[in-house]
């Protein structure tokens, strides 16, 4: 196994006790922020496996409540997080669940405002880091470490040729790339990890583009 740094061999500089159930959780919340795009006002957390029997002890739930008020691992605010998001207007319902998944430390987090609506199922894999497999009921894989975009759109030829020429036109490399669809023809969804942040102008080149429904970024 090759480790990049340090940090992968003894995990982040976090708040809480545990690499995979607080330091992990808080990017789970976090990346289902960013997908979001602003702060929900109200979030329920489906914890799995492990994260449901520990939740409390290991702050697993403070933890996910500081991700979705976009704290990173290292912040002191994530001790008063459930404070801060009563200050914020932001409700919260943890949901232990006994069904079996894959992985042990599994959330699925549904979160919204008045005007919207987002799912999403992400796993804590240890060390701090994470994966991302389901958003809105299409699987995919993205780790959360890489600047990313994913983008919904109908499923329809030319549709992935038209996104990837407009990044090249931009100079933006893509480093992994995976399309997932709900069934033929209908809607599908890009998830494409890039070498740089995309800035918001890309976005609405992106989102202008034919066939596409909406466009949605994770800062590196």
């Amino acid at each position: 196994m090759k480790f990049k740094s340090v940090f992968d061999i003894i995990g982040p500089v976090m708040i809480g006790p545990s690499s995979s159930h607080t330091a992990g959780a808080a990017r789970i919340g976090r990346i289902a922020r960013d997908l979001f795009g602003k702060q929900p006002t109200w979030a329920r957390i489906h914890l799995y496996g492990s994260f449901a029997e520990t939740y409390k002890g290991h702050g697993t739930d403070v933890a996910i409540v500081g991700g979705l008020l976009d704290y990173d691992t290292d912040d002191e605010r994530i001790k008063t997080a459930f404070e801060e998001a009563a200050q914020v207007g932001m409700t919260y319902e943890f949901i232990p669940e006994t069904a079996h998944t894959e992985h042990p430390n599994t959330a699925r987090i549904v979160l919204g405002d008045d005007k919207q609506e987002m799912s999403i199922v992400g796993i804590s894999i240890g060390g701090g880091k994470v994966e991302l497999v389901e958003l809105n009921g299409f699987p995919l894989r993205l780790s959360g470490g890489h600047a990313a975009i994913l983008v919904v759109h109908d499923d329809r030829s030319g549709c992935i040729a038209s996104v990837a020429s407009c990044l090249a036109e931009q100079q933006i490399n893509i480093g992994h790339m995976e399309v997932s669809r709900k069934e033929k023809g209908n809607m599908a969804l890009m998830v494409i990890e890039v070498d740089q942040t995309v800035s918001q102008e890309v976005l609405e080149q992106i989102a202008a583009l034919p066939n596409i429904i909406q466009v949605t970024r994770i800062a590196e």
